[in-house]
């Protein structure tokens, strides 16, 4: 695949001095003093863009304002919440609430408006007793209780919206998404530059098959917060459930930053390096590894850990460079999530098989089934039968390997709809079709591929080998 003349770096500066200062546009009546208006809205502004450290530190600065305004501490602590993320830090939200007044009961009286109470009331709740679920759950009935109480709140129904996107604890809930997505549209249609509904908006349909809905959320989003990085990278969570590619890479070198030296393996990078391949750029998405690796640092996160491995797994499968030097390093899998250190043990292992080092492969694969009978997720599972399944190919048994690649299938399938590079690294899918492909089964290959595009659209491999099955 060619690369595109255009160099990273100068899309890094475009992007660097075209960057605004804005959050958006939200109205919050609130009791607080005149003082403390200014940084209590930028708070919430930078909650509905999930910069969180930044939202924490605006809500402190309206409390030194006006240290009894109330909502000035329900932000600080609800900021401490990700619902999206399945992050929640109760000791310190509670320490945070209790720098209000030493008990709920207490609080509530230093908020002067039913309104505010009720606000007071839903996050006493979130960080209440019990269990997460169960703190979520009602958590969002209190929120619904608010928004039928005060139907004129706007910012209540967004916060709703948010508390229904977290209520299956990090995992899609198709019937609640579809709900967040209809309150924050219904918001959006009416405040054109609020940026939690268009965050929510995004949110919500940022699968495959409901990502068109999100498409104008995803257009409008970076224009109504661009100083927020967070928005500019969410909006690629349509972009790339649409194969998108032009603007999965534009839109998260803004959200990586203006500094390129600072690069760190995480979030933005990860989704720029898997756009530069599916765009074909495949030098791009080398050097961007390299500066990646490079900055990898003593004491970095098993995040960031979790993210190298992933560039790695995503650059290996997606250039098939299988002799190449991302293909001969293997980073550190002490650290990293069960999944990311499978992505990388699959492409080890698959890279191995490519050389026709088959003992390599099966070192790989032995190291994979440990991972696999340790952790719960099925991505790891799925991914220990494909590199099985081509062990078996390499090895003659083409109908048993074929097999075990239809069930890998039906198991994916089976995973609900997510977002972003696949953490499967070679959709298995696409994986079965290049296998049919290969055994003069053409048929089944098209099938194959039309259904890992239909998972991925616009992806360069799937498209890739379509192209060669109906062409044959």
């Amino acid at each position: 695949m060619k690369q595109t003349a255009r160099p990273l770096l100068a899309l890094l500066i475009a992007a660097g001095s075209a960057q605004a200062q804005q959050l958006g546009t939200i109205s919050f009546s609130n009791s607080g003093s005149p003082a403390a208006q200014a940084p209590f809205i930028r708070g919430v502004l930078y909650l509905h863009s999930f910069e969180y450290d930044e939202a924490a530190s605006a809500f402190r600065e309206a409390q030194t304002k006006d240290p009894g305004f109330a909502l000035a501490y329900w932000g600080e602590a609800l900021s401490l919440t990700h619902p999206v993320w399945n992050e929640q830090d109760l000791a310190a939200a509670r320490s945070a609430l209790a720098r209000l007044a030493p008990t709920a009961a207490a609080r509530r009286v230093r908020a002067p408006t039913h309104r505010e109470q009720m606000y007071l009331d839903a996050v006493e709740i979130l960080y209440g007793e019990g269990s997460k679920p169960r703190r979520d759950t009602l958590y969002a009935q209190a929120m619904e209780r608010l928004t039928g109480a005060h139907p004129e709140d706007d910012e209540a129904r967004a916060f709703y919206a948010l508390a229904l996107l977290g209520l299956n604890q990090g995992v899609r809930d198709v019937p609640a998404y579809m709900r967040a997505g209809a309150i924050a549209q219904e918001i959006l249609s009416r405040k054109p530059d609020h940026p939690g509904a268009a965050h929510y908006v995004i949110h919500a349909f940022d699968d495959p098959v409901h990502a068109p809905l999100g498409l104008p959320a995803a257009r409008a989003y970076s224009r109504i917060a661009p100083a927020a990085p967070h928005a500019q990278h969410m909006t690629t969570h349509i972009f790339l459930a649409v194969g998108m590619w032009d603007e999965v890479v534009s839109q998260n070198i803004i959200a990586s930053g203006p500094d390129r030296s600072r690069w760190r393996a995480g979030h933005y990078p990860s989704w720029l390096a898997y756009g530069l391949l599916q765009q074909g750029r495949y030098r791009d998405a080398a050097e961007l590894l390299d500066l990646v690796k490079a900055n990898l640092r003593e004491g970095s996160s098993a995040g960031e850990h979790g993210y190298l491995q992933a560039m790695r797994a995503h650059h290996i499968v997606n250039t098939e460079e299988w002799d190449g030097a991302v293909a001969r390093w293997e980073p550190d899998l002490t650290r990293g999530s069960a999944v990311t250190r499978a992505m990388s043990l699959f492409a080890s292992g698959y890279a191995a098989l490519k050389r026709e080092d088959r003992a390599g492969a099966e070192g790989f694969l032995s190291r994979l089934g440990e991972l696999a009978r340790s952790a719960p997720p099925a991505e790891v599972r799925i991914m220990e039968r494909e590199l099985a399944a081509m062990l078996l190919l390499a090895g003659g048994k083409r109908d048993e390997a074929i097999a075990i690649l239809k069930e890998a299938a039906k198991a994916e399938d089976g995973i609900p709809a997510e977002f972003g590079p696949p953490a499967i690294v070679k959709p298995t899918h696409e994986l079965l079709g290049e296998v049919l492909l290969a055994a003069g089964d053409v048929a089944g290959a098209v099938r194959e591929f039309r259904r890992a595009l239909d998972l991925a659209p616009g992806r360069s491999r799937a498209l890739l080998g379509l192209t060669r099955a109906t062409s044959r």
